[in-house]
């Protein structure tokens, strides 16, 4: 008897991941938000687990993506802080060419590997930038500074510059003598007719489009809602009158807008648009059950607790939804964000989980997933037992580090956390680095207003020692106190 020609092994699933920048945790109507429509994103939870207790890989958004990339927690990855590599030229410190990203694990296993938005992790012409990272496909922005701009003048097409039809200005330009900050048509200049992330997310859908027949990663790191306030105006229509709005005239950081707060719920929104394009694309397609879902965010909303900042007003959409502080801090306003996913037939629709993940966890977790063998030498822990709806053991402790605003370092440890800060203070103070640990039970105490170390010292102790256990000197990002502590 002749034997039949060998099945063929099943196709591994698609993974589209939209990483979201300075959403914070209360930002979607799923995570509690009242004001902000987001139906395709509540669709997404709906339909599949969203994680309660899910933190960004760190305050601000370089390092806290190098942590989503490689797997490595901040205190082993390599990028740590938001820092410009060369002076007058676009990118940021780039991660060296052998660096294992998520990317290039897709892109050996044969997947379609694109990138659509930001990504901060090294500039054009160095070792970090996206097509030397495993990406064969890149649209958008390299630079985070100047993805400040919803309408620049350019963005990168894989490796050349795509012109724009929108006028030069800077996205910290403010008001110039003898116009009215009163007038709205004073601002019409802050505004141009190509829209970066109208133009990111068409090239999105082109790329899973063109790619329906192979297995893909599609990367989505769109720039909303990051300052500055730019969207365009059939978006903020929907918001108009909807509330007490007056006008962010500028000079408290980027560019003035007539209704600041109908432009932040815009900009969200109008995202959430997009990811409902994407979903009736895959439907359309024929690849729902075929294709996982992420949904995440760098890290929190812009300094929280400072209302009208830079024209943005985290205390009255509730942006932290409730947590303490936000960008930049390592409270929970700043690292926890909403945390989605949904893959249709597998994971079971309208869950919950209150696991402790991490922005290191994905790389494992995406990789069991789709069938790939377990990463080696990272930090994640791959959560898609959970994501079956299997038990599995509670992660030993979550650690994070961040030498910025002051320098700062915290462990989650079971109902525990552990934080520490002014550990690097500035140059030009007095101050010693101080080594106290507050202690917070975020059990009882989710927005970290009760410091109980005192009560605690065996836990404190644990925790300290975790601190040191878990950092490792960088020579691109020193960190003195804690390198020699």
């Amino acid at each position: 008897m002749v034997p039949g020609p060998a099945a063929a092994a099943p196709r591994p699933p698609n993974v589209i991941f939209i990483l979201a920048d300075d959403l914070g945790y209360g930002d979607l109507g799923c995570y509690g938000q009242k004001i902000i429509r987001t139906p395709h994103l509540d669709r997404l939870a709906a339909e599949g687990m969203r994680f309660t207790q899910h933190y960004a890989g760190n305050a601000v958004c370089a390092p806290s993506r190098c942590v989503l990339m490689t797997g490595k927690h901040p205190g082993h990855a390599f990028v740590r802080d938001n820092r410009q590599f060369r002076k007058d030229q676009e990118g940021q410190q780039p991660i060296p060419a052998e660096t294992i990203t998520l990317a290039r694990r897709f892109r050996e296993r044969g997947y379609a590997t694109g990138g659509f938005g930001k990504w901060g992790l090294g500039g054009p012409d160095t070792s970090g930038e996206p097509l030397k990272q495993g990406f064969t496909r890149w649209f958008g922005y390299n630079c985070q500074g100047v993805a400040h701009n919803f309408y620049p003048t350019y963005l990168w097409d894989d490796d050349r510059q795509l012109s724009l039809n929108n006028p030069k200005f800077s996205a910290h330009d403010t008001f110039k003598p003898g116009e009215n900050p009163l007038d709205v048509k004073s601002y019409a200049r802050f505004q141009g007719k190509e829209y970066s992330a109208d133009l990111i997310a068409e090239q999105a859908r082109a790329f899973i489009r063109a790619n329906k027949d192979r297995p893909f990663f599609c990367y989505v790191p769109t720039t909303v809602p990051h300052l500055a306030l730019q969207v365009p105006d059939d978006s903020v229509a929907e918001y108009l009158g909807k509330f007490d709005d007056p006008p962010y005239p500028g000079g408290k950081g980027y560019l003035p807008h007539f209704k600041p707060r109908a432009a932040y719920a815009a900009m969200i929104t109008r995202m959430d648009r997009e990811v409902g394009r994407m979903l009736a694309l895959v439907k359309e397609l024929g690849l729902d059950e075929q294709t996982i879902w992420v949904f995440s965010s760098d890290n929190g909303p812009l300094h929280g607790r400072h209302e009208g900042l830079a024209g943005t007003d985290a205390i009255f959409f509730n942006s932290s939804g409730g947590l303490r502080d936000g960008k930049g801090t390592l409270f929970e306003g700043g690292i926890r964000v909403p945390g989605i996913v949904r893959w249709k037939g597998k994971i079971r629709p309208g869950t919950t989980s209150d696991r402790v993940t991490g922005f290191e966890d994905w790389m494992p977790t995406l990789l069991e997933l789709t069938g790939a063998k377990e990463a080696q030498g990272i930090d994640g822990i791959s959560f898609a037992p959970t994501l079956l709806g299997q038990r599995q053991p509670e992660r030993a402790f979550l650690y994070r580090e961040f030498p910025g605003y002051g320098g700062q370092q915290s462990v989650r440890l079971g109902k525990w956390k552990g934080l520490r800060q002014n550990l690097k203070p500035a140059p030009t103070s007095k101050k010693a680095p101080d080594f106290t640990i507050q202690l917070y039970n975020l059990q009882e105490d989710p927005a970290e207003g009760h410091d109980v170390a005192a009560k605690y010292p065996d836990v404190v102790g644990k925790i300290a020692a975790l601190m040191r256990a878990q950092h490792e000197p960088s020579v691109e990002f020193p960190f003195p106190a804690v390198d020699r502590h």
